[in-house]
């Protein structure tokens, strides 16, 4: 269950959300450890302004990331929450300082971002503590998806799961190509599961399908 910026800079509203997660039935809550200062500059030129929706319009990068970052002061507290829940808790990082972090607070795995497969000195950090990956395809074209692996593996990491992912926000299930699933665990010898914001009329039909595909 991904928590992501959901929390509105509230922990109670964290804590809210890592409960309606147990009572779902997942098994693991997953967060987000940046800062808006490892992700950009505060900057308001043209290339730094948000124009992909109407809802952030006039914000500049740093500002929505101020807004949506998870607190690494609450991060420690997130994870002995969540883990009194019976479940994982893990995060993506975004910078080799948040591996070295989440090291500290022994996270038993680790998640890549889409937009992150190219960061490759990010990968070498992440594969050297030895510890499982998941990969969110979004972006990634296959030679760029075999490189992230490639190093990954090369680093120390040898449990690799691939999430096939539409970077759309939210996706379509005329977007969604399901069968990307089988081909990646056949080509990529991997594990392949769905990274899924998709919105449907039935609600949970994609992520049926996937499982069906071998999610």
């Amino acid at each position: 269950a991904e928590m992501s910026g959901n929390h509105n800079q509230d922990i109670n509203r964290a804590f809210k959300i890592i409960d309606a997660a147990a009572e779902a039935g997942v098994d693991a809550v997953k967060c987000q450890t940046y800062t808006p200062d490892t992700l950009t500059i505060d900057c308001d030129d043209e290339y730094f302004q948000v124009k992909v929706n109407d809802a952030w319009a006039g914000q500049t990068l740093y500002s929505l990331y101020k807004q949506a970052y998870t607190p690494w002061e609450w991060q420690a507290r997130l994870k002995e929450y969540t883990e009194s829940k019976g479940l994982f808790w893990f995060s993506t990082p975004f910078d080799e300082t948040a591996v070295d972090f989440l090291e500290k607070l022994k996270v038993s795995l680790y998640k890549v971002a889409s937009f992150e497969t190219g960061d490759l000195e990010l990968l070498k950090k992440i594969g050297s503590t030895k510890k499982p990956v998941l990969i969110s395809r979004g972006m990634t074209s296959a030679d760029e998806l075999a490189l992230a692996i490639k190093t990954l593996r090369d680093a120390g990491t040898s449990q690799i799961a691939v999430l096939h992912c539409v970077s759309s926000y939210p996706a379509t299930p005329e977007q969604m190509n399901l069968a990307t699933i089988p081909d990646i665990a056949k080509t990529f010898n991997v594990v392949a599961g769905l990274s899924d914001h998709s919105l449907d009329a039935l609600g949970i039909a994609i992520p049926l399908v996937s499982v069906g595909l071998g999610a």
